[in-house]
């Protein structure tokens, strides 16, 4: 009988840990979410990922546990041309992305400190961080004019208007048990188009996902590559031991 109630225990904690993604999505927002397929090992996509995120996050968001000097190597770019593309105001290359907003400035303008994205992908997944910067929509109520279909009440912006365009949330009314309508998110239709084709936007946002999903964990392609030479070893091993032993026993009757 103890048995049986630890057994319903352990299967209740797995089925926990495993809503847990779509629970704490839906707690911000409509469960909307696209995948971001991003890839790490794409050098090219992080390049323009590192382009994107210091000429359009860098101004109110830092990245304080990255360092100039480091992100280079790790994407292929030379000293060279960090400095050239992407250090704008006389940084050093040793020194870690730091934008130059005063925290106080922050406060009176967005009503809250822009928060650091060091490892933002890594807290809450490329598929929400993808999803959040294609799901902003015009809002007059709001102060800044728009709001994000996966966190409401957003005090960001939309930053990258220019490049999406503006798009509006197409709603629907549906009539639940009690006979209550509620609002549900239909579709997104885009009101005025930006500098960006949808696909070019789409392209634009995954290279900055796939950018910050690098800095949540700088050395997550060498570890990925470091244990497919684990498992090869592992499966050599295996294959050894087992002729091995099959040696030592097979005069064994």
């Amino acid at each position: 009988m103890r048995t049986d109630r630890n057994k319903q225990k352990i299967l209740a904690f797995v089925a926990a840990l495993l809503a847990l993604p779509s629970a704490a999505f839906a707690a911000g927002g409509e469960t909307h979410v696209e995948r971001a397929n991003n890839d790490i090992h794409n050098q090219a996509s992080l390049q323009r990922g590192a382009r994107n995120f210091v000429n359009h996050c860098l101004a109110c968001h830092s990245a304080k546990y990255v360092r100039y000097n480091r992100m280079a190597a790790d994407i292929g770019l030379t000293e060279q041309q960090l400095t050239e593309n992407l250090l704008w105001s006389g940084e050093s290359p040793h020194s870690t992305m730091v934008n130059g907003l005063q925290a106080a400035d922050s406060k009176t303008w967005f009503g809250v400190a822009p928060p650091d994205l060091s490892l933002i992908a890594r807290s809450k997944g490329p598929d929400y961080v993808y999803t959040f910067l294609k799901s902003f929509y015009a809002d007059p109520a709001r102060g800044t004019g728009v709001n994000n279909l996966a966190l409401p009440g957003t005090a960001m912006p939309h930053v990258l208007w220019e490049l999406q365009g503006t798009q509006e949330a197409v709603w629907e009314g549906r009539t639940d048990a009690q006979g209550n309508v509620q609002k549900h998110f239909k579709e997104f239709k885009l009101a005025a188009p930006g500098k960006l084709k949808p696909e070019e936007y789409d392209a634009f946002v995954r290279d900055t996902v796939n950018f910050l999903a690098y800095i949540g964990e700088p050395v997550q392609a060498r570890r990925q590559s470091l244990g497919y030479a684990v498992i090869a070893f592992l499966v050599f091993f295996t294959l050894l031991a087992y002729a091995l032993k099959k040696e030592y026993w097979k005069d064994v009757k």
